[in-house]
């Protein structure tokens, strides 16, 4: 009979005692597979390929040695972290950090993220104020280093998370343009959920002798994972869908486009049920707002794209849907990946239309999971199976009204009732053309005995008034008399001699 060895604890396998008990304080008190087999390379120094599936626990397979190395070394330097992870998205790097920073302040270190999508300046702030881990996407890491506001020069260990997807979505070029910028000597790691043939580049150029982990198969399907398909007609496809995302529990919908993810949110939510959608078009504050109602369960359903695939992790997701399939396996396997995490059990769901059967086909043979194939429809029995619980879709009433602008204080009106309201003044004294305005009162006459004025001579006029004729004065003695005399040959207003016409 075959004794079963004991599962070494995190103190067995190298991690100091302070990270020991800080992992603890979180709640992580044994390691995951893919964490017990890396580790040991890890925290010796060598650089390390680890692939693991999603969910597997590969966040902290990373950040337990980074950590490690960072604890009790100097402090950092203004705009030079000591540790870098690179990650795909924005999504991706946010929860990174929520993994590294309980863990970080219990050894004394500061962390921070960069990505695009927000202000630059609080990353500028923060960069000054010396990082030690810094976690960020390669694009606005890369408009940092330009604009001199961070140097890698020293950094020590350098991360790249999921990076199949990285080569996937054509970021290797800065990624290889900011692993110039590190040191030659530091410590790689490279994590994703699959190693395939799109970061050969990667491996050859910048780790040294690695030390390759793979925990599971390539195709890595879940046994706590059950797989359907559902062969619906198109006009099914949506009464099909508001069924399975009213039943109770978190539901991920994933469209492939982003209008596609914008039009199902709104079909879903005018069916009733309660739904928020994450894509690239949204602002990086209305993803963390959807994702965050999504996370505390007022929006139990997210309809997303690709990008919430990679990284997001939301505890408890019980339904995958692929409400439009995947185009290659690897999509596939990543965001069915949602569910079914750290152990606990899922459903993923695939809706097939009959122009997707052969795709549908290839796809999963692909990804090395045999699927149970259901025609299906409105009321069928397998829907209660796949989505037990009582339905509940919310009336529009019941609906959460969106949070409304606040409105700008009117000034109070006169207070006595005789007081007549004075009209508002715009800038520079100037009424304000819409405050009503009041009767106009007759114009004053433009002189006292309302005759019309008589015109004078322009040589008799002053200003203001009409000019009496003058007396006939004197020549000045020795000063000759100008020809022509008289008032047509002297102007009043410049007091300068004219020559007569």
């Amino acid at each position: 009979m075959a004794v079963r060895r004991p599962t070494p604890g995190f103190a067995d396998l190298g991690v100091p005692a302070p990270l020991v008990s800080a992992l603890a304080g979180i709640g992580v008190h044994e390691p995951f597979p893919i964490q017990a087999a890396t580790l040991p390379d890890s925290l010796a120094g060598r650089d390390v390929l680890g692939r693991g599936r999603t969910g597997s626990g590969k966040t902290y397979a990373f950040l337990i040695p980074v950590l490690a190395r960072l604890a009790g070394g100097r402090p950092a330097r203004p705009g030079k972290p000591r540790a870098l992870v690179l990650a795909p998205t924005r999504e991706l790097a946010t929860q990174i950090l929520e993994s590294a920073e309980p863990l970080a302040r219990a050894l004394g270190l500061r962390a921070t993220t960069v990505f695009g999508g927000v202000r630059p300046g609080p990353q500028i702030t923060a960069l000054k104020a010396g990082v030690d881990l810094l976690v960020a996407c390669p694009g606005r890491l890369a408009d940092h280093l330009a604009e001199g506001h961070a140097a890698l020069d020293d950094v020590a260990v350098t991360v790249l998370d999921e990076a199949d997807h990285m080569a996937d979505l054509g970021f290797l070029p800065a990624v290889r343009r900011l692993l110039d910028r590190t040191p030659r000597d530091g410590q790689r790691l490279l994590f994703s959920a699959t190693l395939d043939n799109g970061i050969d580049v990667l491996v050859d150029r910048y780790l040294t002798d690695p030390v390759t982990h793979s925990v599971d198969s390539a195709k890595s399907p879940v046994a706590a994972m059950t797989h359907h398909v559902l062969h619906v007609d198109g006009t099914n496809r949506l009464p099909v869908l508001v069924d399975l995302a009213s039943a109770p529990g978190r539901s991920l919908v994933f469209t492939r486009t982003r209008r596609g993810a914008t039009r199902l949110t709104r079909q879903l939510v005018a069916a009733g049920v309660r739904a928020v959608e994450l894509h690239g078009d949204l602002g990086q504050n209305a993803r963390t707002r959807n994702l965050t109602a999504f996370a505390e369960g007022t929006a139990p359903t997210l309809v997303a794209t690709d990008i919430a695939a990679r990284g997001i992790h939301v505890d408890d997701v019980t339904l995958v849907i692929h409400a439009d399939p995947p185009v290659e396996h690897k999509a596939y396997l990543h965001r069915s990946g949602r569910t079914a995490r750290a152990g606990a059990s899922g459903t993923v769901v695939t809706l097939m239309t009959d122009e997707q059967v052969e795709d549908v086909r290839a796809l999963t043979k692909k990804a090395g999971i045999t699927p149970t194939t259901t025609k299906a429809g409105p009321g069928h029995p397998l829907l209660a199976q796949l989505a037990p619980g009582e339905r509940v879709l919310v009336a529009p009433d019941d609906r959460p009204a969106p949070p409304k602008r606040p409105q700008r204080k009117r000034k109070p009106a006169a207070k006595e009732a005789g007081e007549a309201a004075q009209p508002k003044q715009g800038r520079q004294g100037k009424e304000n053309p819409r405050a009503p305005k009041q009767a106009e009162q007759p114009k004053p006459p433009r002189n006292r005995d309302q005759q019309p004025k008589e015109r004078t001579p322009r040589g008799q006029r002053t200003r203001g008034q009409a000019q009496q004729p003058r007396a006939a004065e004197q020549p000045r003695s020795g000063a000759q008399q100008p020809s022509g005399g008289g008032a047509a040959a002297f102007s009043a207003r410049s007091g300068r001699s004219r020559r007569p016409r």
